[in-house]
């Protein structure tokens, strides 16, 4: 694609609209970054030392309704009016991702999901880092896709992608994509409706041909029933994982905390010792380890990462132990599925940090693991209606407070030795803090004050 003349506006700028903005520059488009709301002050000075040309507080409607190619960050839905308006003149937008893998080279492992994308995304990335393969991590992770593009050279990248990525895509073809699980999520960014955040997932091996792969989990129902309706449109190789999976090509866990991969004509390589414990990174595991070996990662590569990986910032993520109270941050869980695997890992008695933004929750999966392991919950948000509705029959005390110094002081003054402090929100950060990092970053904070 030849972009020299062309007029290029970015919408949204944050991490993906920075770097889309920087690699159309480089392709010689004339680029307009817009922002309806206030650039943060570290992308405020990247776009002024690069002499992005930007705008902040509001979108020049007719610049963006007249150029060539609008690029839109995920975050901004498709339904405001501004897009619309494009619509309805036969124009259309991409998305970062659409943007910049039309001008790489490089083989692209792709990884979806509800939960788990972002482990999986690291752990693949490690793998083939640590096998010595000049590789590059993006998407919703890490630097920007597009940034890379521009200024790196890489033959692998590894790019975790959430349905709202996979919403603008067009063309974009992932010789291995992976599909970790499908559970409610999102569900207020469309319209409720189950099945189209399900159509969102899928559209991850939208392009893939006979000669790419397709991992996905086969012990998730959503995923096997969608995968089932979509058989005759899906041209990937299948290839599942699961707890007693038989398949002749895919993933199997055992009792013995063992993970056996199996692909055609190799013998099959059997994982003994895990550095992360639990189901569902038993699952992250398996995506992880097919994925590497499709990619060419030796045997040894994938042996040594599985055993010492010690997992992502803000997922089941330990922070200290105060008086024999240990604090768990698990801020990434936004949703309800999320939370559960916390809640179960977890043995001990639970003083449970959670709410935020409810994305259309259904806390009905985890009301029995709340009665039988939950002593008390601590509400975190503008409105904790929803939780305290839900969980007032089952928990024996419940708390709200406004900031995340008075939820670890609450929990600190509740939680007895023995006990864990775990917040997993099961809800977007987006009333109280910037994103779950930061509230992750609070929660932390806090807890080494104590």
């Amino acid at each position: 694609m030849d972009l020299k003349g062309q007029h290029i506006v970015i919408l949204g700028a944050g991490e993906s609209g920075v770097g889309a903005a920087f690699l159309a520059m480089q392709l010689g488009a004339t680029v307009l970054v817009s922002d309806n709301g206030a650039i943060s002050p570290k992308y405020l000075e990247k776009l002024s030392v690069l002499d992005i040309p930007f705008e902040q507080g509001g979108h020049s409607k007719d610049l963006v309704l007249a150029a060539d190619i609008v690029i839109k960050s995920p975050g901004i839905p498709e339904t405001i009016s501004l897009l619309q308006e494009r619509k309805a003149l036969g124009k259309d937008w991409i998305g970062e991702i659409e943007f910049a893998w039309q001008f790489t080279k490089a083989n692209i492992i792709a990884v979806t999901g509800t939960n788990g994308k972002t482990t999986t995304t690291s752990i693949i990335y490690e793998m083939l880092k640590h096998d010595g393969k000049r590789v590059g991590l993006g998407g919703n992770i890490g630097q920007s896709f597009a940034w890379q593009v521009a200024t790196a050279e890489f033959d692998w990248y590894v790019l975790e992608l959430s349905s709202f990525q996979l919403d603008n895509i067009q063309s974009f073809r992932p010789h291995i994509a992976v599909l970790t699980n499908i559970t409610p999520d999102h569900l207020d960014r469309y319209n409720y409706n189950l099945e189209a955040y399900i159509a969102a997932k899928f559209r991850i091996t939208k392009n893939q041909q006979a000669e790419d792969y397709l991992i996905y989990c086969e012990d998730d129902a959503l995923t096997q029933k969608a995968l089932a309706e979509r058989l005759n449109d899906i041209q990937a190789q299948l290839i599942p994982f699961g707890v007693s999976s038989a398949a002749p090509q895919g993933a199997s866990f055992n009792e013995q905390q063992q993970i056996t991969i199996r692909l055609k004509e190799e013998e099959a390589m059997t994982i003994e010792e895990l550095a992360l414990q639990g189901r569902h990174n038993a699952y992250n595991s398996m995506a992880a380890g097919i994925a590497s070996r499709l990619a060419g990662v030796r045997k040894e590569s994938i042996r040594e990462i599985l055993s010492a990986y010690e997992g992502v910032e803000h997922r089941l993520e330990f922070v200290r132990e105060v008086t024999g109270i240990r604090f768990i941050n698990d801020s990434k869980a936004t949703n309800v599925n999320s939370t559960m695997y916390a809640l179960e890992s977890v043995k001990t008695p639970i003083v449970w940090i959670a709410g935020g933004v409810d994305k259309g929750n259904d806390y009905m999966q985890i009301e029995d693991l709340v009665a039988g392991k939950v002593k008390a919950l601590v509400c975190l948000g503008v409105d904790n209606q929803k939780l305290i509705e839900e969980f007032g029959e089952c928990v024996d005390a419940i708390m709200e407070v406004n900031t995340m110094d008075e939820a670890v002081r609450t929990a600190f003054a509740i939680a007895r030795a023995g006990d864990t402090v775990l917040l997993s929100p099961a809800c977007a950060s987006f009333d109280l803090f910037q994103d779950y990092q930061d509230r992750g970053n609070q929660f932390k904070h806090f807890v080494q004050e104590l």
